[in-house]
């Protein structure tokens, strides 16, 4: 059986490397597993402590109840500014409050100039949720917009 992954990107542009990584994993892994690409955080609503276990919003539920069901995550996204972009941690703060995080198999992939303090720190952000990863399901991509072929993210830039 085909496993059904859900990938998220966490930069705000609809052209980023990281979109297209994400892409590329779908087209050429499709044979292993089903990849749902989640690409525009910035739609979900800003988190409020108030609306996080009554009153949720229609798609921060929709959203947790397509974590819960996948089996598993890749998360791929920039630094911004040797962080996790705002859009992605939105998108985690508004399940902290569930288990739709907890024990399941993730991989994550900063892809970035630098990059290094977003990676640490979404590292740090899902072993705290208590996501399982290990070293071989993390990657961090310094020089990314250097190291996109003409293969990944072509689509982009014309």
């Amino acid at each position: 059986m085909i496993k059904n992954i859900i990938g998220i990107c966490g930069s705000a542009s609809q052209s980023s490397a990281n979109l297209s990584i994400l892409k590329w994993i779908a087209e050429s892994k499709k044979s292993n597993f089903n990849l749902d690409i989640i690409d525009d955080l910035t739609e979900l609503p800003h988190f409020n402590t108030e609306l996080t276990d009554k009153n949720v919003p229609e798609q921060i539920v929709a959203f947790r109840n397509r974590i819960a069901n996948a089996d598993g995550i890749i998360i791929c996204t920039p630094e911004y500014v040797f962080s996790i972009p705002s859009g992605l941690k939105n998108l985690i703060e508004w399940c902290v409050s569930t288990t739709v995080f907890s024990d399941k198999s993730i991989g994550l992939i900063t892809a970035s100039a630098s990059g290094l303090k977003g990676h640490e720190e979404l590292k740090l952000i899902m072993e705290t949720i208590q996501t399982k990863f290990t070293d071989e399901t993390t990657l961090l991509i310094q020089g990314v917009k250097s190291k996109i072929g003409k293969n990944i993210g072509q689509e982009n830039r014309n």
